[in-house]
């Protein structure tokens, strides 16, 4: 019998990891060496060398026949597997799984590489429990210690960041996203940013297999056709699967690749004079904000648009760091408040500059300001025909710039942008020029002037000036009949529920409150948990049907708080409980689209999305 020393002479390179075993043999009572060499990466791969080294000669296996085997041991797709990537950099593809510790291990492998820099891009660690934020912050503690440049993608993995700036890791070198591509296209502007020493820089991509990191791998690779026999989860089933894990059965998908592609489509038809500000009102019309925002600024946008400063803090204290346009009223007493965010405040009144201007020099800071003007829709903003109020109220916040107060933008709102008949627009637009030029002779015109929502971005170029706004145009949906989006753009949202029990009621049978809908005839139903407290409206027109199966399920009687109930009587194929139910979106070759489900609410598409309740969870 013999049992294994510790190892020595170790060496970890790209082609492998080499050590000395030292072996006590008992019989001889003498101390052999044997030097064990295998092309997996990674000095933790030294325990798995002598494991093997043991069990094999417990087999009967000579030295020598181990000493062959293990030489030709290659690594698997997806752990720590060394491949040529873009720009000619080393990825290090481990995204087969991970776990704090794997992911220490692959940190660890990282830093004891020769390479010039060394990269990480993470993805989150999945099912820890109460101990996820701790491992994620521990991660990017070791993250800081180990890497040059860290980008993380995933909800969870945000800590990772924030714990790796705190470690001493600068800023400018991590970046959170929130899709696949948006990573890769970081990784790949950092080894642009690099030169010619982006062939010496080290890339390790890892993450959870649900997280499927080897996405970003596949989109950094030099030779991306060689993904099927690289890269872990390429098979047919992998490629269509997509893995959740809602909060309850009732949940939203949301396409932040589509968010991303709709946002660069935007920045393609305004050009690159043109800056694009995305509107995140009321949660990003339903679709999350915070992951909306960091998907848009990574692709063209580079201002934020919220209605209230509450609205803006969430943002801010997730790290965005970009600019953001309240577009609502800010009371006095919330103005210290915007101030310490870092806000643009909207003004349309001299005493708010006035109570802006105070709270700026109490607090030591500057803010940025856009005046709005009422051109047309009678809402916020000073009167563009009452010229002497505009320029008062310009003349006073130009004198308060030494107090704290810098005017950035001027901007108006069209009320019929999305019309085919422009007479209205146009009249707003002529007004609100009339303002500009009253500004330029006092030469008082500010550096960002702006007027288009989605509509006018798209119909109507005259109203794009420096900025434009998009809302609902980023997040996939027309706005309006007359105005459609042109090719190019996705829809991001998907609204779905499960069947949550499946049963057949005789005819003469009441459903639901009130006893509004009975029977006439047996009548296989099913039972969902959706509701009016998920935003699935109840009055005074419902949603009419949803889809299962491919096809359309009338609703029966009325929609109670969370529950719902659907006739599945004419479904020749067997609905059972678990069964895929679509409220918004794409099943099989059958759609219902936001603007279907608004023509029926006898509403609009922002109003069906919008209402889209908190407690339904967001997934993507």
């Amino acid at each position: 019998s013999f049992t294994p020393s510790l190892a020595r002479d170790i060496q970890a390179t790209w082609n492998g990891v080499q050590c000395t075993l030292s072996l006590h043999t008992e019989q001889a009572d003498t101390e052999d060496s044997i030097r064990l060499a295998s092309h997996l990466l990674g000095v933790h791969s030294v325990a798995t060398l002598l494991a093997t080294y043991v069990v094999a000669r417990r087999c009967g296996l000579q030295p020598s026949e181990i000493q062959q085997a293990l030489a030709q041991l290659q690594p698997l797709a997806g752990r720590l597997n060394p491949l040529g990537g873009v720009y000619g950099a080393r990825l290090l593809d481990d995204t087969h799984n991970a776990s704090p510790l794997s992911t220490y291990a692959g940190l660890e492998t990282l830093k004891a590489l020769p390479a010039g820099r060394r990269m990480a891009i993470l993805g989150d660690m999945l099912a820890l429990g109460d101990f996820s934020s701790e491992a994620h912050m521990e991660v990017g503690r070791e993250a800081a210690r180990s890497v040059d440049y860290l980008i993380t993608r995933g909800e969870r993995t945000a800590l990772i960041a924030e714990a790796a700036q705190q470690a001493g890791l600068p800023a400018e070198r991590v970046v959170v996203t929130s899709t696949h591509e948006d990573a890769a296209r970081a990784a790949q502007r950092f080894l642009e940013r690099s030169g010619e020493e982006s062939s010496a820089t080290s890339v390790l991509i890892k993450g959870s297999e649900e997280t499927r990191m080897e996405k970003v791998t596949e989109l950094l690779m030099a030779h991306p056709s060689e993904a099927p026999e690289r890269l872990v989860r390429q098979t047919p089933g992998w490629k269509q699967i997509v893995v959740m894990r809602p909060d309850r059965p009732t949940w939203v998908e949301i396409d932040l690749s589509a968010i991303g592609s709709n946002t660069r489509r935007i920045k393609e038809i305004v050009g690159p004079r043109v800056r694009v500000l995305v509107s995140l009102k009321a949660d990003a019309y339903g679709h999350g904000a915070l992951k909306v925002a960091r998907t848009a600024l990574h692709n063209g946008a580079s201002m934020l648009g919220v209605a209230t400063v509450s609205e803006a803090a969430p943002l801010r204290e997730a790290g965005i760091t970009a600019p953001i346009l309240v577009f609502g009223y800010v009371p006095p007493w919330q103005m210290r408040e915007a101030v310490r965010l870092g806000v643009t405040v909207t003004l349309y009144a001299p005493e708010a500059a006035q109570a802006l201007s105070r709270a700026a020099l109490a607090l030591g800071k500057r803010v940025k300001v856009h005046v709005k003007i009422d051109t047309g829709m009678a809402r916020l903003g000073v009167r563009a025909e009452q010229s002497t109020e505009v320029m008062r109220l310009i003349a006073s916040i130009v004198e308060l710039k030494k107090e704290g107060l810098e005017f950035e933008g001027i901007y108006t709102h069209l009320a019929c942008a999305d019309s085919s008949d422009a007479t209205h627009s146009l009249l707003q637009l002529s007004r609100f020029r009339h303002v500009l030029q009253l500004l330029e002779k006092e030469g008082w015109r500010p550096p960002i002037v702006h007027a288009a929502n989605s509509a006018a971005t798209l119909s109507l170029p005259q109203a794009r000036f420096d900025m434009v706004r998009p809302g609902i145009a980023i997040y996939g949906l027309d706005p309006s009949e007359d105005v459609r989006l042109p090719e190019g753009f996705c829809a991001a949202l998907s609204f779905k529920t499960q069947v949550s029990q499946v049963k057949v009621l005789p005819a003469g049978e009441c459903i639901s409150y009130g006893c509004t809908y009975v029977t006439e005839r047996p009548t296989r139903i099913a039972v969902l948990p959706v509701g009016y407290a998920d935003g699935f409206r109840r009055a005074p027109r419902n949603w009419g049907a949803v889809l299962i199966a491919g096809q359309e399920a009338p609703l029966l009687g009325r929609v109670c708080m969370d529950q719902c109930i659907v006739d599945v009587t004419h479904i020749a194929q067997e609905v059972r409980m678990g069964d895929e139910v679509v409220l918004i979106g794409r099943q099989g070759q059958a759609t219902l689209t936001a603007e279907q489900v608004a023509e029926r609410l006898g509403t609009i598409n922002y109003e069906v999305v919008s209402e889209i309740l908190a407690r339904v969870p967001r997934v993507d």
